[in-house]
């Protein structure tokens, strides 16, 4: 689903809306590097056309003849470059803005300097005078002991003395510590007031006030795809060490290569009918029919399950004939959400999707819901965009976040399954 999203360059609004912040933030930074490979794709293409003149050749222009010819790019039109605009050129404002970090930099390098030498100067005279105390203190003290212990007052003094050594050298590690805070402080406030200023010249008072309120909210959206990048990257690592252990990484799939179950075996663990002895093995699925890019209705839906899913025991629990608690058909948000209304925080549920090929868990919060989509297209299940890992089984994943968090953010921790309400259940069409 994610390379059919990043092929095509678009996703369709209804999905968006099934995705949560975390995830729309992890697919727009996707389709950001899918762009910028592209562009540097076509970039050495150019070149490379260039280098081997499939450009037009340039026009020599015949010695004492005066006079003007455009040169023409390889559209065989004027070209024009434009300042900024051209390929490798920097804009002015990023020119501009570069000057000014530069120049507040320096500034609050001196400064920083300074302040140093000024703090530098008050530790060493601070040390210097407790030190000189402390001797003076211990030569009083000396000569009203015996010859027997003038030793040990050495040894003593020698211990303060180191003391006091250590004390300076973590006062000077505070100290700079300080300076440097400062100094970053310092340039940022000087960055603005340049920055600032330079507006000031350029706009007029409501397009500076609008400038900053836009670079202001740009910061900030920067900020907070960086927070939640990082939350990414560190979840993605607590998960796959945490996968690793476990032993539930898709990578077990092959050990499911061999299973097989009839379809009246099937029918029995519909009815809940006992059969003789242990739950037979199932197959994977072979693909016999032609699955769209997308589900396209109900039918579509049913038979994908029916073709693909009911062979790799999606719904079940673990090795028995019975269906998951948590399993339910094709029902929308609403009707999920008003399932789980009652229930308390961890309560879940997961649903046939009718988005993309796979399911969505459904999740109580204390106040309100939460709505993941799981990845089914493939040979493994998996979370799109929030969980790396990938399972064998539906049962697998649902069981591995029993102990392990969906999200670091959230802290979503699968505890109670909500069950079905109705008679006959809301999954009777998929195993019909």
């Amino acid at each position: 689903m994610l390379q059919q999203i990043l092929h095509d360059m678009y996703i369709d609004p209804e999905l968006l809306t099934e995705l949560s912040d975390v995830q729309k933030h992890i697919l727009f930074y996707k389709m950001r590097e899918e762009q910028l490979r592209r562009w540097r794709e076509r970039e050495t293409w150019e070149a490379l056309a260039q280098d081997e003149g499939l450009r037009p050749p340039k026009t020599k222009r015949a010695a004492g003849n005066k006079h003007i010819q455009w040169l023409l790019g390889a559209d065989g039109e004027v070209w024009v470059w434009i300042m900024g605009e051209g390929p490798g050129d920097k804009p002015y404002e990023e020119i501009s803005e570069e000057l000014i970090a530069e120049r507040a930099r320096l500034q609050a390098q001196k400064e920083a300097e300074e302040l140093w030498r000024q703090k530098e100067a008050e530790i060493t005279k601070k040390f210097r005078d407790a030190l000189a105390n402390e001797k003076a203190r211990i030569l009083a003290e000396k000569w009203k002991v015996e010859m027997e212990d003038r030793k040990a007052a050495k040894v003593l003094e020698e211990r303060i003395h180191e003391e006091f050594k250590r004390k300076e050298e973590e006062e000077r590690k505070r100290g700079e510590e300080q300076i440097r805070l400062q100094e970053e402080q310092r340039a940022k406030e000087l960055f603005w007031t340049l920055k600032q200023a330079q507006l000031h010249c350029q706009a007029s008072e409501k397009e500076e006030r609008e400038w900053e309120e836009q670079l202001r909210r740009s910061k900030a959206a920067d900020e907070e795809r960086s927070r939640e990048a990082q939350r990414a990257r560190d979840e993605y690592r607590r998960h796959s060490l945490r996968a690793i252990q476990k032993g539930t990484v898709a990578g077990l799939s092959s050990m499911f290569q061999e299973l097989g179950q009839s379809h009246e075996q099937e029918a029995r663990l519909y009815h809940h009918l006992p059969g003789p002895g242990p739950p037979a093995p199932l197959a994977l699925p072979v693909r016999t029919w032609e699955r769209p890019l997308r589900p396209v209705s109900r039918d579509v839906i049913v038979r994908w399950f029916k073709e693909e899913q009911l062979p790799r025991r999606a719904g079940f629990e673990r090795n028995t004939k019975f269906i998951a608690p948590w399993f339910h058909g094709i029902i929308s948000r609403e009707d999920a959400e008003d399932l789980l209304e009652n229930m308390t925080e961890g309560a879940f549920l997961v649903r046939v999707s009718e988005k993309i090929w796979g399911y969505t868990l459904s999740y109580r919060l204390q106040k309100g819901f939460k709505h993941f989509l799981v990845d089914a297209s493939g040979d493994f299940y998996s979370f799109l965009g929030v969980d790396p890992n990938r399972h064998a089984t539906l049962t697998d994943l649902v069981d591995f976040h029993k102990e392990e968090i969906i999200t670091v953010s959230g802290g979503e921790l699968l505890q109670e399954p909500c069950g079905q309400r109705d008679s006959p259940p809301d999954y009777h069409l998929l195993f019909e």
